[in-house]
């Protein structure tokens, strides 16, 4: 392999590129001295699960990942396609982002918010540099669903909000294929 040039890349291009990719929208949230604190992620995924891990991106700059650094633990919360109002204030710098929003405590004392699809308490298992961002691998503690199946997610799509159009969430024809193929690739092999 050769070492090759530093290439020029135009940021906002970039960005318009990874904005192709629709995600799903979280809060990330933590206790600090008994106050809630956190911010909307879209970098959220599962990671693995044997150890159950996910991972989460936050921007090395940010306050919100400096507290839940600090606690050593954060819990997610999986939006709705109701919760817009609250995704924006989440991803706004407002301090008091929890006076905004109905909230409670999870099991494990996290803050969740009212009218998410599900969530999870974990504790920070690995932090990795990740750019102008940090990768951060969590170890699940506890999880379950908080609404009804018929919810919805919330989705990001290139830089605006959207959602699942009704018959494009009926199963298709060929489901039994894809539950194969995501749950036996192979005698070891396992995808989520």
């Amino acid at each position: 392999m050769t070492d090759a040039a530093p290439v020029e890349i135009d940021g906002r291009a970039l960005r318009n590129i990874f904005g192709q990719f629709c995600t799903g929208i979280t809060i990330i949230s933590t206790m600090v001295d008994d106050e809630p604190v956190g911010f909307a992620c879209q970098s959220f995924a599962a990671l693995s699960l044997d150890p159950p891990l996910v991972l989460f991106c936050p921007m090395k700059s940010s306050r919100s990942w400096q507290a839940i650094e600090q606690t050593g633990k954060f819990s997610v919360s999986i939006l709705s396609e109701e919760q817009q109002e609250a995704c924006a204030v989440f991803g706004s710098r407002n301090p008091d982002k929890f006076g905004n929003v109905d909230w409670h405590k999870s099991p494990g004392g996290m803050p969740l918010l009212d009218g998410s699809l599900a969530w999870l308490d974990c504790t920070i298992e690995n932090v990795h540099d990740g750019g102008d961002h940090l990768v951060v691998y969590g170890r699940v503690q506890a999880f379950n669903s908080m609404t009804n199946k018929t919810q919805r997610p919330l989705l990001f799509y290139r830089s605006q909000y959207t959602g699942i159009q009704p018959d494009k969430s009926v199963p298709a024809q060929w489901r039994a294929d894809l539950e194969e193929f995501l749950f036996t690739a192979g005698d070891k092999e396992t995808w989520l």
